[in-house]
């Protein structure tokens, strides 16, 4: 998922407030814990001049963080191994000058952890470039996905840090840890297929892979379907994504076109059925809505190999994929 910016409304004094009490509060924490176990690490005699050196400590590193705030916002706190986690990233600035931002690759950068403290592995740097400018009392959001760039294959509970640097005061800021959890799920179906051969090539054997649908428990109140399209034995894993919550009962019904889309049909309520296509890269490329009405809708496999609905009573959704805009909804007029 490319980064996304966007630039908030100025951020109300109440929410400056509350941003710049739990920041402080952390940072506060975290030197008092490390300054502590040095000197008790050092001695008794220096340890009785640490308190002095953290409030100096305080003092130095206190300027930046008061004046910009960084916090780091997920959607869902579980995700399955290798699941896309994609994050927002808040930055508030209140330093009563504009700020600029972007023109390094490096002016913010993400760090995990695992919750017995070790740094989880990071296969690149997680691509934030574009530059941008920050008035003062305003909030920009930067949008990324981290499942691409860290290994989260093992479950487990994890915590993400962002560091912002500031260029022009050649300063650092560290947002608050964000907590999630990498939990297990249990495969219900699953298919190889072949990779359709890209244009103009042929005469080759076809690239293997192979599609999985799995459930999972989330917040253990809600079972949620998710697709996994791997190799075939599983080791590399393209891509994880959620298709939807479904109903306990639910058996989801999966067919194969002729482009080797996966299209689902799963019961997502009482009396309501989700249809979504899924192509070989994972990528949910369709999604649409039924509901029962005389009959239950079901997939069928036409003779040209394409997959069809039939059956219940197509119900136009905000959530369908691509969008269909309501009959009753009022187009808006195209800027000239």
């Amino acid at each position: 998922m490319p980064a996304q910016l966007l630039l908030n409304r100025p951020a109300t004094a109440q929410n400056l407030r509350a941003g710049t009490k739990k920041i402080l509060a952390t940072l506060c924490l975290r030197i008092c814990i490390a300054t502590t176990a040095y000197w008790f690490r050092v001695g008794d005699v220096r340890m009785k001049s640490w308190p002095l050196i953290f409030g100096f400590s305080l003092l130095a590193l206190g300027g930046a963080h008061a004046q910009v705030s960084v916090e780091v916002v997920l959607d869902q706190d579980q995700f399955l191994p290798r699941e896309s986690v994609p994050v927002a990233v808040r930055i508030t600035n209140r330093s009563g000058q504009p700020l600029h931002f972007g023109p390094d690759a490096n002016w913010l950068t993400f760090n995990i952890e695992s919750a017995d403290g070790f740094v989880v592995i990071k296969n690149s740097e997680v691509p934030v470039s574009g530059d941008f400018d920050l008035e003062s009392s305003q909030m920009a959001t930067k949008r990324v996905d981290l499942a691409p760039y860290f290994d989260l294959a093992q479950p487990g509970h994890y915590r993400i840090i962002a560091t912002l640097r500031i260029k022009e005061w050649n300063a650092q800021v560290a947002s608050p840890p964000k907590g999630f959890d990498v939990i297990h799920g249990a495969k219900l179906w699953s298919q190889d297929f072949g990779l359709p051969p890209v244009a103009g090539v042929t005469n080759q054997a076809p690239e293997v892979r192979r599609y999985s649908l799995i459930e999972a428990n989330y917040l253990r109140s809600q079972l949620r379907l998710y697709v996994q399209v791997s190799d075939e034995p599983e080791i590399r894993v393209f891509k994880v994504s959620a298709v939807g919550p479904m109903v306990s009962f639910s058996e989801p019904e999966a067919k194969l076109d002729r482009y080797s889309n996966l299209h689902i049909l799963y019961q997502s309520g009482a009396q309501t059925f989700t249809y979504s296509v899924v192509n070989p890269d994972g990528d949910i490329i369709r999604r649409e809505m039924y509901d029962y009405g005389n009959s239950r809708p079901r997939l069928t496999v036409k003779e040209n190999g394409d997959v069809a609905v039939v059956g219940g009573v197509r119900r136009v959704k905000p959530a369908d994929l691509p969008f269909v805009q309501p009959p009753n909804e009022v187009p808006t007029p195209a800027k000239s």
